[in-house]
């Protein structure tokens, strides 16, 4: 039987016994290990049938080859003067990193040949354990260094997760806090032809703005389902909102829809998170014409504004409710750690801007703020081509954003 066929007639809380056997079968592996990274993208923890009360062994995310492997998305082979090798292998569903398979196999196995592989095994791996996750809890305990708020728990089952890949496009997003809930919304959609975004300020900590949230979320992917434009998912999402809370729990979103063929996108900035603009010329804040938040007042119409993009360019939503420049001299606001953080030398891999943005934010004169959400989105262009050049090979200017 192949793996792939083992892990599908495998119980969804023993894929790990599953692949060993069948790992043991085809490689002669000795062992295996799966390594799950944390709701707070700390550490790699490793899968156990049984659940200790505390003191569960763990990894660093950010040290060692299991570290490694987890942010360079390659594989690593690591051979001492035994008879024993051990394989480190990414465990990622379209983007989404999940964690690392840890697989000791003899060294004389240690192929090219066995490592691609192993590779296919890791990423059959995570499309398990994405099925799996419906139908037990093992996984997510193995997730949590701490137990999550109620608030917390509603925030993971409503978010789409941390990562989506396609042809055209790389999304990546990192948000705190991840144990309890700073009522963020986030949301994407995919196609061939178009990539939908909503990104969401809180509306305040705990389970009233998770709850609010929650709503939002559902009423966007409700009109958006439906075959809505922006323009009315926004208006819907406003109604359901307004209905609920009488305007005492207004969201400030923006909602973005990519043309991945052109590049041409349109924009509704219902009093938005801060976007950014970065292309090797520079970084820029992307300056709307913002609207009222949703669900502020009854019936509030909404306009589309847009921006085209060139392949290669980058946008990045920072959502930590806190985005206006300083006035008069006061304070730095939050503004100026993000520019740095994203016009620094050299182009990060879009995996690691969010946490980047995060970490400039902590570091700052404001310290980080109670809630953020960083998404980063990078567009390469319908065809893998290169950037449009103007008349000295420079990427040609886009045009102003515009309502």
């Amino acid at each position: 039987m192949t793996v792939e066929g083992a892990l599908r007639g495998a119980a969804p809380h023993l894929l790990l016994d599953s692949l060993r056997t069948s790992l043991a079968h085809l490689y002669a592996a000795t062992s295996a290990d799966l390594l799950l990274v944390d709701y707070g993208c700390t550490t790699l923890r490793p899968v156990e049938p049984v659940q200790t009360p505390a003191g569960m062994p763990h990894v660093p995310v950010d040290a060692g080859p299991a570290g490694r492997v987890f942010h360079t998305q390659q594989p690593y082979l690591s051979r001492d003067d035994g008879p024993t090798a051990t394989v480190h292998l990414p465990v990622t569903v379209r983007g989404d990193r999940f964690g690392v398979l840890v697989v000791d196999l003899p060294a004389d196995r240690c192929t090219p040949e066995t490592t691609a592989g192993l590779a296919r095994v890791a990423e059959t791996l995570g499309h398990a354990l994405r099925v799996a996750d419906r139908h037990t809890d093992l996984y997510r305990r193995t997730r949590r260094t701490r137990a999550l708020s109620v608030a917390g728990e509603m925030q993971w089952d409503t978010l789409p997760g941390r990562a989506c890949t396609g042809p055209a496009f790389d999304l990546h997003a990192h948000w705190e806090p991840a144990y309890t809930s700073g009522g963020h919304l986030l949301d994407w959609s995919a196609t061939e032809r178009e990539l939908l975004v909503v990104v969401a300020d809180g509306t305040g900590p705990g389970t009233p703005a998770a709850l609010a949230s929650t709503l939002a979320l559902t009423a966007i992917r409700n009109a958006r389902r439906a075959g809505l434009d922006l323009v009315t998912q926004a208006s819907l999402t406003d109604q359901a909102l307004y209905g609920q809370y009488r305007g005492t729990r207004p969201l400030a979103a923006l909602l973005l829809r990519l043309d991945l063929t052109t590049g041409e996108a349109e924009v509704v900035d219902a009093g938005s998170p801060t976007l950014w603009h970065v292309r090797p010329t520079g970084t820029r804040r992307v300056e709307l014409d913002r609207q009222l938040p949703l669900g502020m007042f009854e019936d509030t119409v909404y306009a589309t504004q847009r921006l085209r993009l060139l392949p290669g360019d980058r946008l990045v939503f920072a959502a930590h409710g806190t985005g206006e420049p300083a006035a008069g001299g006061g304070p730095e606001a939050p503004d100026g750690p993000v520019a740095r953080a994203l016009s620094g030398d050299g182009r990060p891999n879009g995996a690691d801007v969010p946490r980047a943005v995060v970490r400039a934010l902590r570091e700052g004169p404001h310290g980080v703020p109670d809630a953020v959400l960083v998404l980063c989105l990078d567009w390469h262009g319908h065809a893998a081509g290169k950037p449009d050049t103007g008349p000295r090979g420079e990427p040609a200017p886009a045009p102003p954003v515009s309502p």
